[in-house]
């Protein structure tokens, strides 16, 4: 890692604390050469005057909303613990009456559980989880750097207890990997059991450009190896997708009409502009304030 004094923290409402991650997940479009890192991907840049450069920007905001972290790299990777930096922000979001909102992959979230309530309580705080399948061992290999499923899934139960309303990402799904009816299954079942409000879905693929495309291909060769006869999973990849930059599955038609019964079926909110706009949701009321004879 390496530590940077950062010009501005919000764009306009959104901000990003780390650039860079370790949770190592193979189709991670944040690698992409258009988004031009100077550093490795990995050398995680912190900027270290994020919480100065937040509590700045809020004291100058005529009109409060929700601030939100994760588009970009997660908040909550594991340099998270030891620099308490997403903490920080957290504690100046709730000083000022903002709302939160953020996207992670991590239990680490659950630290700030406390924040994320007195937040809620106040305002609203949002916690979006992405979950891509239901199966452990293949979360091992898609995503290895960050906690399986079922442990997003224990977070997302402990986020309905205190009273935080999540939503869950379910991107990207892969071609020939996981964009199966039996994974939606098992996803729209954590869902349910969670209480989750919502589900994000973009269609059933991914995006592959320059940068990202070479490390998931690198990735496939390692950790789906090629059978002794046909073709192995990249060059399947190669020839049906070439260098598209949208690889939508073959089943997306079929896969997205089930997703979406099984959502109506179990009453949760899908989609995208339509739950963004739910996230971005401001509560016109009035935030709480301490009482006189507390």
């Amino acid at each position: 890692m390496h530590f940077v004094n950062a010009k501005t923290i919000l764009t306009p409402r959104s901000m990003n604390i780390y650039r860079g991650c370790s949770h190592g997940c193979i189709y991670c479009d944040s690698r992409s050469k258009c988004y031009q890192f100077t550093h490795d991907f990995e050398d995680i840049e912190v900027k270290q005057n994020a919480p100065e450069l937040l509590e700045e920007a809020l004291q100058k905001k005529r009109k409060r909303c929700m601030i939100g972290t994760g588009s970009m790299c997660d908040p909550y990777i594991p340099l998270e613990k030891e620099l308490g930096l997403m903490r920080r922000c957290l504690e100046i979001i709730d000083r000022y009456n903002f709302g939160a909102t953020l996207i992670t992959k991590s239990d680490l979230v659950l630290r700030d559980l406390d924040i994320l309530t007195r937040i809620n309580n106040n305002t609203k705080a949002v916690v979006q989880m992405t979950l891509t399948t239901a199966n452990d061992e293949l979360c091992k290999k898609i995503e290895p750097g960050v906690c399986p499923t079922s442990r997003r899934f224990e977070v997302l139960c402990a986020c309905r207890d205190a009273g935080i309303s999540t939503v869950v990402w379910f991107s990207p799904l892969l071609p020939f990997i996981n964009d199966t009816q039996e994974n939606i299954d098992g996803i729209i079942d954590y869902c349910v059991r969670a209480g989750v409000h919502a589900i994000l879905c973009f269609g059933i693929g991914l995006t592959l450009r320059e940068g990202n495309r070479e490390y998931f291909y690198k990735a496939l060769d390692k950790n789906f190896p090629a059978p002794q006869q046909g073709l192995s999973l990249k060059q399947r990849y190669q020839k049906t997708y070439g260098y598209n930059y949208v690889v939508s599955s073959p089943r997306e038609h079929e896969l997205m009409i089930y997703l979406k019964e099984r959502c109506r079926q179990n009453k949760i909110m899908l989609g995208t502009d339509s739950v963004f706009k739910w996230i971005e949701e401001f509560p016109e009321r009035d935030p709480i304030q301490p009482s006189l004879f507390d």
